[in-house]
């Protein structure tokens, strides 16, 4: 039997799936559209034709009626060159994509750090082009993208503790608890002039991490990076010059305690005999240095389930149960430490 897609040369309408589930075009549209306000048998019957039919709604005209664009924003206030080669963006990027996997939002992926690009980003995220953010990497506690999404109307989550009040719910790991663990391991172990090479300090990642360090060790060496590789590079040099002596490095994150291996060894010295070094993030960086790299575990995954839980569960008007969330970190030991 010819079907009715076989005998239209263009794309499917509403009217063709409501002839061929034998209801109303009405009935299609409140199926489409996600009412609950229609009978098991003929959503079933709506649903084989639009399977049978290959129908793909119009989201125009169905934002018109749901009041919804079914797109999500992943904003990320980094540039380009470090979202794109640091292992912890692609993880959080993976673990939104999986949380939203199972809804029917798409998601946009926006990256912005100049004044002019954070400007368009601002103009562009209302409630016309998405209907929620997931806020990653902002900077600073004056940042107002927060307070104007809220202004907006706009869903919004945000992964990282902000510095200050902010009306946007956040998810976090532990990151203090994690340093604690990690510079508290170094100590049992008999190192006893442990230097921190911290991360940006205009946010929160970078200060609690730093802060575990000294809830074990007071004021200590310190040098301070960005995150970056690079970073960990310059950092460990500066710290080798000053500090001679050292027999062990927490760095905050494994990007920059890669970076400082690579000058440990290229000054003679031998990880761990001579220096340890324990990095935070276990991010794949961790298994390939050389030698591998002792490291704190943040749960990146669960971190995005989360931020996509509390986004749908604003985005839909529910309650949430609690609007920060907070996750245990652990020590990865390997051969570094």
């Amino acid at each position: 039997m010819t079907s009715a897609r076989n005998r239209s040369t263009g794309r499917p309408t509403l009217d063709q799936v409501a002839l061929r589930a034998g209801v109303g075009r009405g009935t299609v549209s409140r199926v489409v559209n996600g009412s609950e306000q229609v009978s098991r048998r003929a959503r079933q019957a709506v649903e084989q034709a639009i399977a049978e039919l290959g129908y793909v709604p119009n989201r125009a005209a169905r934002a018109l009626v749901t009041q919804r664009t079914d797109s999500v924003a992943l904003v990320v206030t980094e540039p380009g060159e470090r979202f794109f080669t640091e292992p912890f963006f692609g993880r959080v990027v993976q673990a939104v994509a999986a949380g939203l996997a199972s809804s029917d939002l798409q998601m946009l992926l926006m990256i912005a750090q100049s004044p002019a690009e954070r400007e368009r980003l601002e103009s562009y995220l209302t409630r016309q082009h998405v209907d929620g953010a997931l806020l990653l990497s902002l900077h600073g506690g004056d940042d107002r993208l927060p307070a104007r999404l809220e202004e907006r109307g706009v869903a919004a989550v945000r992964i990282g503790r902000p510095q200050h009040a902010d009306p946007v719910c956040f998810v976090d790991a532990d990151n203090r608890g994690g340093a604690r663990k990690a510079v508290s391991y170094l100590v049992e172990r008999g190192r006893e002039r442990i230097a921190a090479i911290a991360g940006t300090l205009d946010m929160t990642a970078g200060t609690d991490r730093l802060d575990g360090y000294r809830d074990v060790l007071g004021d200590g060496p310190v040098a301070v990076g960005d995150f970056s590789e690079e970073s960990g590079v310059s950092a460990m040099r500066w710290l080798l010059e000053r500090h001679s002596d050292l027999d062990a490095v927490f760095a905050s994150s494994d990007t920059m305690a890669a970076g400082a291996i690579r000058v440990i060894k290229d000054s003679g010295r031998r990880i761990p005999d001579d220096v340890a070094v324990i990095g935070f993030d276990d991010s794949v960086i961790a298994r390939h240095t050389d030698p591998p790299l002792t490291t704190v575990h943040q749960p990146v995954e669960a971190m995005g389930e989360e931020m996509v839980r509390l986004l749908l569960a604003k985005i839909r008007g529910q309650a949430l149960d609690r609007a920060e969330v907070v996750l245990d970190t652990r020590l990865v030991v390997r051969d570094s430490a």
